[in-house]
């Protein structure tokens, strides 16, 4: 068969090769039935859920023929290293790096570093916007993790808090 568009023959195969991980990675867990679902049902039907969704648009980019031309342009080399470096980045706020004695600055830090390193990836930057993005998702976060959710999570940086 003819590939018709090649964007959605690649977009299908990284689906189904995510919902083969994750039915894979479930079947470690408990998986129990319908009627008594164990820790890893849902992620075993979400799985092949996802996979079945890649397998379906895989045979649509084969069979049907779209308006444009489907070709996969090149790699965004500058968005895709801005986010990655700002999740990883992120990550660091929040626990720190014990191995050189760097302490974890708080989900609030942490958020507004994220959202300003993963703004450079777009192809302008509004600082004022950024901002108000940033101030947004911390005071949400803080409000949905830890007030509502009550999870333990640092919201302020350790020198700061003790």
């Amino acid at each position: 068969m003819n590939m018709k568009s090649q964007k959605d023959f690649y977009t299908g195969l990284i689906y189904t090769g995510a919902g083969v991980a994750f039915g894979w990675g479930a079947t470690a867990y408990n998986v129990g039935n319908a009627a008594r679902m164990g820790p890893g049902y849902f992620p075993l039907m979400l799985g092949i859920l996802l996979a079945i969704l890649g397998v379906v648009i895989m045979f649509k980019s084969m069979v049907v023929e779209t308006e444009e031309d489907g070709k996969i342009g090149s790699w965004a080399w500058k968005p895709l290293f801005f986010i990655i470096a700002a999740n990883l980045i992120f990550g660091v706020f929040m626990g720190g790096l014990p191995s050189i004695k760097l302490s974890g600055m708080g989900m609030m830090a942490a958020i507004y570093v994220l959202t300003f390193i993963a703004s450079l990836a777009g192809e302008e930057c509004r600082w004022k916007e950024i901002v108000i993005l940033a101030t947004v998702l911390a005071v949400m976060s803080y409000l949905a993790f830890i007030v509502l959710l009550k999870l333990q999570l640092p919201a302020w940086p350790t020198f700061l808090t003790g």
